[in-house]
């Protein structure tokens, strides 16, 4: 059963392989997007932006708790 299971399946193989692929994409951006690291640079660019005034207040706002729910993800899902 395992050999007519595998030649059936067979043409399916690039779906399910590129299917593989796309997951292990996702995985190692999510992990680089919510890396803490990456976003404490974020964080202390965001801050510098502000104090140059190349940013006004309203938008370092929305961009830090952007920031900050990403921190918070995370710190709750990749530990």
């Amino acid at each position: 059963m395992g050999l007519l299971k595998k030649v059936l399946l067979l043409p399916a193989a690039p779906v399910r392989g590129t299917a593989w692929v796309l997951r292990q994409v996702v995985e190692v951006a999510e992990r680089e997007y919510y890396d803490p690291e990456v976003v404490h640079r974020e964080l202390a660019g965001l801050v510098a932006a502000f104090e140059a005034g190349e940013i006004d207040e309203e938008e370092f706002d929305r961009r830090e708790d952007d920031l900050l729910a990403r921190l918070e993800t995370a710190r709750r899902d990749f530990r």
